[in-house]
């Protein structure tokens, strides 16, 4: 790691009444849950195609529309 990012995580570190280590632990698990919450959606997307279970471009964007205008309405 540069020095400057190990600079900017002692800073954290420090502010956090944590050291380096705890932070570096918490970034690794972090990064791991995400990795594998993405690996399952994939693993769960292949199923759905392999199953037929897909909608068409046109509905995909009409959803994703639909799902903007309610945002913006709240």
């Amino acid at each position: 790691m540069d020095e400057e990012k190990i600079e900017e995580l002692d800073g954290l570190a420090e502010s956090a009444d944590r050291d380096r280590s705890y932070l570096l632990n918490e970034a690794v698990n972090n990064y791991l849950e995400l990795q594998t919450y993405h690996a399952s959606l994939i693993k769960e997307g292949l199923k759905a195609a392999r199953e037929g279970r897909t909608i068409e471009p046109a509905e995909v964007r009409a959803r994703i529309t639909k799902r903007a205008r309610t945002r913006r309405g709240k």
